[in-house]
């Protein structure tokens, strides 16, 4: 029952630090919607038995886009948490090519939970681009996207839950799919 009410005080303050945040796509999506995906997949490929990471899911954006402290989110969560969110957290100071570039340089070498959470990302991300895609976004960018996405996801390897591979893998075909005209 703990795990419980630090799921949900999680996902209130996921709620309340990207309040303002919006999907980069046409609808415009609000940001929880996003971060609700992410921990539904995390949960789903953990069987439930891991409410850390699914906690670390709904505020694995904190840092890296709201400004949240480590320090903070390791007061109020913990300091597994806290490390799990500053795994998956890139550099906001790097410029974004390289910030990409480290995505798959780093992927092999990060925790078994941090892939989980990162192939749960990129699954939600692809998610988005099919359904809503960022009307800026040209059909090129978004199979260069896609096609990135799947270099970080392969340079995970293959000690990733394979239901939550194959979620990622259908997103990647709906994506493509809804990208070519």
């Amino acid at each position: 029952m703990k795990e419980l009410v630090s799921v949900m005080r999680a996902a209130d303050a996921a709620a309340r630090w990207h309040v303002n945040q919006r999907r980069k796509g046409a609808a415009q999506e609000p940001y929880i919607n996003h971060l609700l995906d992410v921990a539904s997949m995390v949960t789903t490929a953990t069987d439930g038995n891991d409410p850390n990471l699914v906690i670390a899911a709904l505020l694995h954006d904190a840092i890296e886009d709201q400004k949240i402290e480590r320090e903070e989110i390791a007061e109020k969560f913990g300091e597994d948490v806290a490390g799990l969110v500053c795994e998956v957290t890139d550099d906001k100071s790097l410029p974004k090519a390289e910030r990409k570039r480290l995505q798959i340089a780093t992927a092999a070498k990060k925790s078994p939970r941090a892939k989980i959470l990162k192939l749960a990302d990129k699954a939600s991300n692809l998610n988005s681009v099919a359904a809503s895609p960022p009307p800026d976004w040209p059909v090129q960018r978004r199979l260069d996207y896609i096609a990135w996405s799947k270099d970080v996801v392969e340079a995970l390897g293959a000690d990733v839950p394979p239901l939550l591979k194959e979620e990622f893998s259908h997103a990647a075909d709906r994506a493509e799919a809804a990208a070519r005209p």
